[in-house]
């Protein structure tokens, strides 16, 4: 039997989320908008009894998230949704109940869509906006089990913001009565806004939306504009991230923040930039345990950059000249070497005057870069994207040079993953000018491999997932004269990690950026082979990548060579034993497409790790060793020529020295001793090269070890009574059992002391042992003719298979008994002491 052939300890099972195909929504429409509507206008009638009520939410709730991958569909049919739920809303005569039911709807179409495609839908007309106002008066902000109402009344009065009429024409009349002022609609909106931006609840998001709607209205800009900053600032400074009541304040603050400076003109916004930078430099955001906060710090900070700098479309980016994939396509290879690299112009804002806030913001941006949770990463980096296309070149090359910074191996794996995520923004932005792509491509081909070990586990999956975008990226960005250059490199590395790395959605993502090159670049080699072999589904299944998929790509000389030195530099000494193994197979496989390669520079490399400090390294080159020594071994003899054509002399002594080395070192002794053993086990393919010598003297060395004085099998018997003496392991029992059958082949002594053990066996206190000894007796018995004599052989027979060895044990003790004196073995004899029989 191939040694590639034996079983991998997990490699054979396949991951949870391989098992299943991957299966995308598959609807072409709206397909329940009858029941739907039926369903709505049942509300006027099941909202006063409760059961009907949940039952009609829940009907309501499951269809809809039936699109939550495609919410487009819903499009047609948002209109006269809306207006059904608003007529309830709007009647006079609706129950307090039906009301809340209907925003309830109201809400779980706005989740499924979103709120910016609902938001749109919303009536706006001057009429509506004190009905509105009017509604807020009955809620209460405190009551969670109708926050759905709120949310969508906030969201409904953020649009009717939008009304190109001055609010103070809603107010007439202010002075109702001598001595008392009603309280005008622009104040009554900005206080609703400011006491949701406190709530614990998702009003709070929609609290935000209604004031970047609000405030950036040009009637409200000049009256309320400087004093809700103040009072956002003030909020600020005198609420702590370390506090509950403080988290939820300063979350609603730097969401109102974030949208007034999105929303918000440049010209509206500028006077306050440095003043609010200031005050969220004070509020020391970074050092939060509140990813949410963190995140919000980040985009604020963001926000307030590009309020800084003008907006521009940089005139240095780098802009390919083709990003049709049909027209790059129909370019032939001539046609795309004939291709003359675009020029970059020379900038032409070089004396632009950079505010000085701009230094702190970039500052702030790279140390989000490195930030512990992916979010405020992703938001950093977007944040880098966006400030370096308005700085002139001089200083967006710099700022590209400090993203580069955090590729550094004294970083952590935050900041590798940062780095990536900003290279792929500034890439696709054109952002990253061909000068740069050399150091670039460095470090993208250094992450594309990088893997940290920590404790019992490993990091840098989101690394490695984070290099595939930037791989990604490039090949929409680029002309492909710019990436040429780099194509064989960055095609080995994008196969290695669709093949042979240890997660399934790095292999998925780097098939999906090898796909990307290939169909934007047209440069890859054998790319199109290729795609369709390693694509998204192929590629979930780990042993079929090492296994099947490897070896059709190393077919293909531009790879071999790169896919071998990859597995034995990164995957042999891997953490996970499976992918070792799963590494040693694939050496086998791919030592017999370059097998002077293999002998000459793989299996020396590997004798020398074979007998390394770190376990893993030596456990996963054992295997190596033999796998490619086997496989050289199995390709000289289809070749019929002599194995020594590819094995050199001192290969083939380091080779037999390997076991004898490990035993000197006490290398199969200790924690690491079961990995050496079964590594040490595995060399044993290696005698294939001078098997013929064994094979003389096998019948021999047999003869001699099957005498029942021999010391092998005495020593043997002993060690195993040792390993089961007062052993609770079922695995070793089990083991022990089919151990001692196997011994009964001695004669002498040693068979009635093995006979002896296994009648000590069927009498355990565990029933699966004793019915496990029975059965490998009964077929030891038909096995070996002669340890039973003939003539009891039927009623032993009949012992072994009649008997419920299950049964209690006084009963199975009889029947033990019994089967001692039909064997010639002493009975054995009870003892005070608790133990097996």
């Amino acid at each position: 039997m191939a040694l590639s052939d034996l079983p991998v300890a997990g490699a054979a099972e396949e991951e949870a989320e391989d098992e299943a195909l991957a299966r995308g929504a598959a609807l072409e429409a709206f397909g329940e908008s009858v029941e739907i509507r039926a369903l709505l206008g049942r509300l006027r009638v099941v909202h006063g009894e409760r059961a009907a009520r949940e039952v009609a939410e829940e009907r309501f709730r499951v269809i809809m998230d039936k699109y939550q991958e495609q919410p487009h569909l819903l499009d047609p049919h948002l209109e006269w949704m809306m207006n059904l739920l608003l007529d309830m809303v709007r009647d006079k005569t609706s129950p307090t109940a039906l009301v809340h039911l209907a925003f309830k709807f109201l809400y779980i179409i706005t989740k499924v869509r979103g709120y910016k495609v609902f938001l749109r839908l919303f009536p706006h007309e001057v009429a509506d906006v004190q009905p509105v106002l009017d509604m807020f008066s009955g809620q209460n902000p405190t009551d969670h089990e109708t926050w759905e109402t709120r949310y969508m009344l906030l969201l409904w009065l953020s649009m009717t913001c939008l009304i190109p009429f001055d609010f103070s024409r809603f107010d007439g009349n202010l002075l109702t009565q001598p001595e008392e002022t009603r309280v005008s609609t622009m104040d009554r909106i900005l206080r609703i806004a400011q006491a949701y931006l406190a709530v614990s609840d998702k009003a709070r998001d929609a609290a935000a939306v209604l004031v970047s709607r609000f405030i950036t209205r040009p009637d409200v800009r000049q009256r309320k504009m400087a004093g809700f900053l103040d009072w956002s600032l003030c909020t600020l400074a005198r609420s702590s991230f370390q506090t509950m009541e403080g988290v939820i304040a300063m979350d609603g603050t730097l969401q109102a923040l974030a949208q007034i400076f999105k929303h918000g003109k440049r010209e509206d916004c500028l006077p306050y930039a440095s003043t609010v930078l200031r005050s969220l430099d004070g509020c020391r955001l970074s050092e939060s345990n509140q990813t949410l906060l963190r995140k919000l710090g980040v985009k604020l900070v963001q926000r307030l950059g590009l309020t800084f700098l003008r907006p521009k479309v940089a005139t240095w980016r780098y802009q390919r000249g083709c990003r049709s994939l049909a027209a790059n396509l129909q370019l032939s290879a001539q046609d795309q070497s004939e291709q003359k690299p675009l020029e970059v112009p020379p900038d032409s804002d070089e004396d632009y005057d950079i505010p000085d806030g701009v230094e702190s913001v970039i500052e702030q941006l790279l140390v989000g870069l490195k930030d512990k949770d992916t979010v405020v990463r992703w938001s950093a980096a977007k944040g880098i994207g966006r400030m370096a296309g308005r700085l002139p070149r001089v200083l967006a090359d710099d700022v590209v040079g400090s993203v580069l910074d955090c590729f550094s191996f004294q970083e952590t794996d935050k900041a590798w993953h940062g780095g990536c995520l900003a290279l792929a923004e500034l890439g696709r932005r054109g952002l990253l000018l061909p000068s740069r792509l050399k150091e670039v491509v460095a470090v993208i081909l250094k992450a594309l491999t990088y893997e940290e070990k920590r404790g019992a586990c490993s990091v840098g999956a989101n690394v490695r997932d984070a290099a595939c975008y930037v791989c990604w990226a490039f090949a929409r960005a680029y002309e492909p004269q710019e990436l040429r250059p780099f194509v064989t490199s960055i095609a080995s590395a994008l196969v290695i990690s669709a093949v042979f790395d240890r997660d399934v959605n790095c292999r998925r993502a780097a098939s999906a950026a090898f796909q990307e090159n290939v169909g934007r670049q047209g440069t890859f080699p054998h790319g199109i082979d290729i795609v369709t072999t390693a694509d998204y589904f192929a590629v979930g299944n780990r042993a079929n990548c090492f296994l099947v998929i490897s070896v059709f790509i190393a077919g293909f000389p531009e790879y071999t060579r790169p896919m071998i030195d990859h597995l034995v530099a990164m995957k042999i000494c891997h953490w996970d034993g499976d992918v070792r193994e799963l590494s040693a197979k694939a050496l086998h496989n791919l030592a017999q497409l370059a097998p002077e390669y293999s002998a000459a520079q793989v299996l020396p490399g590997l004798l020398s790790m074979a007998l390394s400090s770190d376990l893993h390294t030596r456990h996963g080159a054992i295997l190596a060793c033999a796998e490619v020594t086997y496989a050289l071994f199995k390709l000289a003899v289809q070749r019929d020529r002599p194995v020594t054509d590819y094995l050199e002399e001192n290969v083939v002594q380091g080779l037999r020295q390997i076991h004898q080395q490990l035993w000197e070192r006490q290398l199969y002794r200790g924690l690491g001793g079961e990995l050496m053993r079964q590594a040490g086990s595995a060399t044993a393919v290696v005698t294939g090269v001078s098997g013929h010598i064994l094979i003389m003297y096998r019948s021999t060395m047999a003869a001699a070890v099957c005498w029942g004085s021999h010391p092998f099998c005495v020593k043997l018997l002993a060690l195993c009574k040792e390993e089961i003496k007062k052993s609770k392991d079922i695995q070793k029992l089990l083991s022990s059992i089919a151990v001692l059958c196997g011994m009964v082949q001695f004669c002498g002594d040693v068979r009635k002391k093995v006979l002896l053990q296994l009648a000590l066996l069927l009498c355990h206190p565990f029933p699966v042992i004793r019915k496990a000894t029975a059965s490998r007796v009964y077929e030891m018995v038909l096995t070996y003719s002669d340890v039973v004599a003939a003539d009891v052989l039927d009623e032993v027979m009949a012992v072994l298979s009649d008997t419920a060895w299950d049964a209690a044990l006084p009963v199975v003790r009889e029947q033990r008994n019994r089967l001692c004196d039909l064997l010639g073995v002493p009975r054995p004899q009870l003892v005070s002491k608790p133990g097996a029989c």
